[in-house]
């Protein structure tokens, strides 16, 4: 068995008298909260209303769940297939990433529409927000002992030891820390696109710049999704892994939808400025 070069051995609980709680759970909300902050920040930069960020985000949740289960049924397709209804058993089972990501995108972005709100000026101000929380709950990961891959004898190894309760199978197996490899990733590809932003990339108020953080994530989830443990289906690459690249694929899509519609990429091969309403002029609701 390889030797780990990074092992860590801590209680994965916090203990407040009778009151027990995973440090990852703790770390999770912590970013969910850190998340809808930077984001109504953001929205109050960009002149939209932050009160509305509240009817978003709670929109997101629905759609987030459909999404993950339905993914989730994907991953295990042979199970639900016999199984039919576990598929609505929420005790069993659990959620998919990427197409919770995608599912909560589509329920928030109805509910943005009923309010009136700039869809597109919300989703380029979401997608760093997107961006940090995707990236920092895969981190928080590691409090918990969850999403390691497959056995691995690179100096970056990691093993978790002690008592636990750990999330991972065979905690203490020297392994792949896929749940660092797509955070870091993730974070990094956030610092770009702030990069990007911060250099004019993205001057117009429309959905490019999330859709792009959209397909560099998915991208991002696919590579690391190699080294995950899940049974392979086509190449490296497992069920989850082509879901996230599916995801990308179709961000790249819409991106190219919404820059010609934009003006940036017009059929004609000229370019044209586009007057965009105030949402400061929307009626408060």
């Amino acid at each position: 068995m390889p030797i780990a070069a990074i092992t860590l051995a801590f209680d994965p609980i916090l203990r407040l008298g009778d009151v027990a709680v995973r440090w990852q759970t703790v770390a999770l909300v912590a970013v969910v909260f850190a998340g809808l902050v930077l984001a109504g920040l953001i929205a109050r930069r960009n002149g939209l209303r932050p009160d509305d960020l509240l009817f978003i985000a709670v929109a997101a949740v629905p759609g987030a769940v459909v999404g993950g289960r339905l993914g989730y049924v994907l991953l295990h397709l042979d199970y639900y297939g016999s199984n039919k209804v576990a598929i609505l058993d929420p005790a069993q089972g659990s959620l998919e990433l990427a197409l919770a990501v995608v599912g909560g995108v589509a329920s928030g972005t109805y509910v943005a529409t009923l309010l009136g709100a700039p869809v597109g000026a919300w989703l380029k101000a979401a997608a760093p927000s997107v961006l940090f929380v995707l990236g920092a709950s895969k981190l928080a990961m590691l409090l918990g002992g969850a999403g390691q891959g497959q056995p691995a004898d690179a100096p970056w190894a990691i093993a978790f030891t002690g008592p636990g309760p750990w999330a991972s199978l065979a905690p203490d197996v020297p392994s792949h820390p896929s749940q660092a490899y797509e955070g870091i990733f993730t974070l990094a590809l956030l610092a770009l696109l702030t990069a990007a932003a911060m250099a004019g990339a993205f001057r117009r108020d429309d959905a490019q710049p999330f859709l792009v953080a959209l397909a560099g994530w998915g991208l991002t989830r696919a590579a690391a999704s190699t080294t995950w443990r899940d049974p392979t289906v086509a190449g490296p690459l497992g069920m989850g892994g082509l879901i996230a690249l599916v995801v990308a694929a179709g961000a790249v899509a819409g991106w190219l939808l919404v820059a010609r519609r934009s003006g940036r990429v017009p059929a004609d091969g000229t370019m044209r400025d586009v007057e965009w309403a105030d949402p400061a002029a929307r009626p408060r609701f």
